[in-house]
């Protein structure tokens, strides 16, 4: 099985400070450290990392080389990438010492999306497939329509949250992932209660409350998170995603998916960084073992 993914692909500056500044503050970063980011990549390189085959559609600027070096070090193919005349998207990340963290982006080259590239990425999959969608891109109401088309599950993160966008996609998809306070947005701007939602389950994560998945009929299931000490909570629901979606790919239930997916987030805040600290399969294991 594949596991496709939409996704946007950042540059990241975080910039690390005691505190994070207040509304007319200005502060001084400790440090500055760029790197690669977007919600998008960081669930491909969760999924992959958790031993899912992945491939990733997504868009840079022409002449950004180093990023396109950086994909490839995390295991990302580059040949349903492609180059546009839009510079390369960029978030800027404040993290303060206890691992909270503030975001700025801008979209760029994820709001150029290849809409070609897309359909033929997407005409090789396979009915049950995967396909990871987020709010960060061009296109995703066409991939999503597509994908269901072809019998894969559609794995929407509804951030950044926005009613327009999710009321498009949602009757294309099948999994729905917000956190707590985009649940809150979502039953406030639908009018319907999680339940009651037109999908197959939503999944709200809960920080250091844990996480649910949500099914019309059901008791909801519930994961209780694992204790940790946070370093950086940049990319934690990215990693989440990433790697819910890989143990549902090769099999695991709904129960055993929500387990190691909260593993998995648990080890990634322990490390500085989005996409570099997503975890490898054997360690989350290891966790879970333990």
């Amino acid at each position: 099985m594949t596991v496709f993914c939409l996704g946007s692909i950042n540059i990241d500056h975080v910039y690390r400070l005691p505190a994070l500044p207040q509304a007319g503050e200005t502060l001084s970063a400790s440090s500055h450290t760029p790197g690669l980011g977007g919600k998008g990549v960081n669930q491909s390189v969760a999924a992959l990392r958790a031993g899912a085959k992945v491939v990733h559609i997504g868009a840079v600027g022409r002449g950004d080389a180093w990023i396109e070096a950086q994909l490839t070090a995390h295991g990302i193919a580059l040949d349903r990438i492609a180059r546009v005349r839009q510079g390369t998207g960029h978030a800027i990340v404040a993290v303060d010492d206890a691992g909270e963290n503030q975001i700025i982006i801008h979209p760029g080259a994820n709001q150029a999306q290849d809409l070609a590239m897309i359909d033929a990425a997407l005409a090789t999959a396979k009915p049950g497939d995967c396909l990871l969608v987020q709010n960060e891109t061009s296109h995703q109401v066409e991939a999503a329509r597509i994908a269901r088309a072809r019998g894969l599950r559609v794995f929407y993160s509804a951030a950044p949250f926005a009613p327009d966008p999710l009321r498009a996609i949602l009757p294309h998809v099948t999994h729905l992932l917000v956190n707590a306070g985009e649940a809150a947005a979502l039953v406030k701007s639908t009018g319907t209660a999680l339940p009651d939602q037109p999908v197959e389950a939503v999944i709200v994560t809960r920080g250091a409350q844990g996480a649910e998945w949500i099914s019309a009929g059901t008791e909801p299931l519930f994961q209780p998170s694992f204790p940790v000490t946070p370093v950086d909570t940049t990319g934690a629901g990215d990693c989440f995603a990433g790697s819910l979606a890989a143990a549902l790919d090769r099999g695991a239930t709904p129960a055993q998916a929500l387990r190691y997916a909260a593993a998995a987030a648990a080890l990634q805040v322990t490390q500085p960084g989005a996409a570099p600290a997503m975890p490898d399969r054997a360690k989350v294991e290891q966790l879970l073992a333990g």
